[in-house]
């Protein structure tokens, strides 16, 4: 029979349950040096590239404030940079297809989360506080059959 300080390092003694590690998260760079990542929203998809440089954010061959005029979609690709203390230390760069402008910063967002985590293992723990790194998994609602739209009936005649 094996002594109890042998089963109690393999964890198989009662009381003595092993504890799970945290996962270790490492930096995760291409060739090139930047760090990527996919971000999603309704039905928009985004590509996200983070690398050092001076806070250019280029969206679609664009700068960002040409591709969203609106100050509320501006502020939304902003706030993970801002939550995390890293304002003009990265140059984005984005491709992002499908939705609308809402679902596509919000996709953008999500993208530069993520990449930034990739590039900064540190910060993952600001960025999941924010709740930048959850989708958003709220999606348009299907259209049954039978029924004008995904909920709304057809008008009923009573004669």
């Amino acid at each position: 029979m094996a002594d109890l300080s042998s089963l109690a390092e393999l964890g198989q003694v009662a009381g003595a349950a092993a504890q799970p590690e945290a996962p270790v998260y490492v930096q995760k760079l291409d060739a090139q040096g930047r760090a990527y990542a996919t971000g999603k929203r309704k039905d928009a998809i985004a590509r996200v590239w983070v690398k050092p440089g001076t806070g250019k954010i280029i969206i679609n061959d664009k700068e960002y404030d040409k591709y969203f005029a609106r100050p509320v979609l501006q502020m939304i690709l902003q706030q993970p940079i801002v939550a995390s203390n890293r304002d003009g230390q990265f140059d984005i760069v984005a491709t992002v297809v499908g939705g609308g402008l809402s679902g596509q910063a919000g996709a953008i967002r999500h993208g530069i989360s993520k990449a930034l985590t990739h590039y900064e293992p540190a910060l993952r723990a600001v960025l999941k506080k924010g709740g930048f790194l959850t989708r958003d998994s709220r999606t348009v609602e299907r259209k049954k059959y039978g029924r004008a739209k995904a909920r709304r009936s057809f008008q009923f005649s009573k004669r």
